[in-house]
């Protein structure tokens, strides 16, 4: 029962999850692989600090070269983030023989092909699923749970910061800046809250879904992405009286080989699923052709649910390992890329407009819509009594993101249109 020896670069918040669950689920670890987990050395930056979790003296480390040239560490855990020396790290382990287990989303959507191409040149195995949706196995199951069945579309709330902050929102009538100040002081939101409010976070775990969902390599600028920071308090109300909830959503579609991804604030019918997952918490729904729909819900974040992840690929690395099969997994990516054009990325939209309160306003606003084909499931006049303007809201039928954008140029070119305030995607 020779031990599979451990180096676990970080210490952080989800390293200390990981040491946790391996040293004190040892003897279920051991019933699993056939042998014991060792975490043989811990790359830290202060060997010194004080923390929350007792591991040997003699285990820590400040050099990442002590740990990834070990000769007796079979697998590196990574999670102490960051891109260039990271990725450093990882493709000269994998040169080494090396295993791979990493929490990093942002390594992996953007040298994701780099590194699985190495360690399928090197026969090893590179396990990622806690880069997306914290202790949520959704990697893993798009590769394997659906690896018979032909996935159509991937819809996620991939980010737990902006769903909290548009949960109070809608809940308390919060304004955006008050929720965010917030979120910061109870840690959900950075110092520089850019990467989650802008939608980068989610961007990034998108590109990662759409490329292990649609067997292609998607990039990280393919992804068209918006954040929530120009949403407003009226928005959200609007959206509430019309049966639907703001959420910011990554969405991966294919229809005929075409793809398409964006992240973008839309409203979602209070009636689906995805509509009433609040707080902090992740969901993703999958969209099969032979399944149809299934949802995957849970913790996004946190130091034992991200922890669990990385442990399950830890023993599933272990795994390969006894039965000699590692890096056989095969290159997922074996599709072309394809991607929709803006004439063929279809969907609802809902429109807020300010416009000049006069008679025969609206007829010269549905006549744009007419114009550019574009046909409307329904017109609303809202009386708001802290704007003197009018207020029209719109919904589309399903439109071309290509008409869209027309309409909207048209309106900011006509007089009687003061404001285009607001525009989403529907969804649901």
């Amino acid at each position: 029962m020779k031990p599979v020896k451990v180096g676990l670069l970080g210490l952080g918040t989800v390293g200390t999850g990981v040491v946790r669950i391996v040293e004190g689920h040892q003897e279920d670890l051991q019933s699993q692989v056939g042998s014991p987990i060792m975490i043989e050395k811990v790359l830290v930056q202060n060997k010194s600090k004080s923390r929350s979790i007792s591991v040997s003296p003699d285990k820590l480390t400040e050099d990442p070269w002590e740990i990834i040239r070990h000769p007796e560490i079979d697998v590196i855990v990574e999670v102490m983030g960051g891109i260039a020396g990271t990725k450093e790290y990882i493709l000269e382990a994998l040169s080494l023989g090396k295993h791979v287990v990493t929490a990093n989303k942002d390594l992996m959507a953007l040298h994701g092909p780099e590194i699985l191409a190495k360690a399928q040149e090197h026969r090893c195995d590179v396990l990622y699923e806690a880069s997306v949706a914290g202790g949520i196995p959704i990697l893993r199951t798009l590769v394997e749970g659906f690896s018979s069945d032909r996935i159509t579309k991937i819809m996620g709330i991939v980010n737990g910061t902006t769903n909290y902050i548009l949960t109070k929102m809608s809940q308390e009538g919060a304004s955006y800046g008050d929720v965010l100040k917030e979120a910061q002081e109870l840690g959900y939101a950075e110092a520089d809250p850019t990467s989650d409010v802008e939608g980068l976070d989610a961007a990034r775990k998108m590109t990662i879904l759409a490329t292990l969902g649609f067997r292609s390599n998607v990039a990280l600028e393919d992804v068209s992405a918006k954040g929530i920071s120009s949403v407003s308090k009226e928005d959200i109300l609007y959206a509430k009286r019309l049966g639907y909830e703001l959420k910011l959503l990554g969405i991966a579609e294919r229809q005929d080989d075409l793809i398409s991804i964006s992240v973008q604030p839309t409203m979602v019918k209070q009636s689906h699923p995805i509509a009433s997952v609040n707080g902090v918490f992740n969901a993703v729904y999958v969209y099969g052709e032979a399944v149809g729909e299934t949802m995957f819900y849970g913790a996004g974040a946190g130091e034992l649910p991200t922890a669990t992840s990385i442990v399950a690929d830890l023993v599933a690395v272990v795994k390969n390992l006894k039965l000699g099969v590692n890096g056989k997994q095969g290159a997922v990516a074996y599709k072309e890329k394809k991607l929709k054009t803006d004439e063929q990325i279809s969907s609802k939209y809902f429109l807020l407009l300010h416009v000049a309160d006069r008679a025969g306003v609206l007829a010269r606003i549905t006549q744009v819509f007419a114009d550019f084909e574009v046909s409307l499931e329904s017109v609303l006049q809202q009386p708001n009594p802290s704007n003197p303007e009018a207020e029209i809201i719109i919904i589309t039928h399903d439109a071309s993101k290509a008409a869209i954008q027309k309409v909207i140029g048209e309106f900011e070119s006509l007089d009687v249109v003061h404001k285009v305030k607001s525009v989403y995607r529907v969804e649901g």
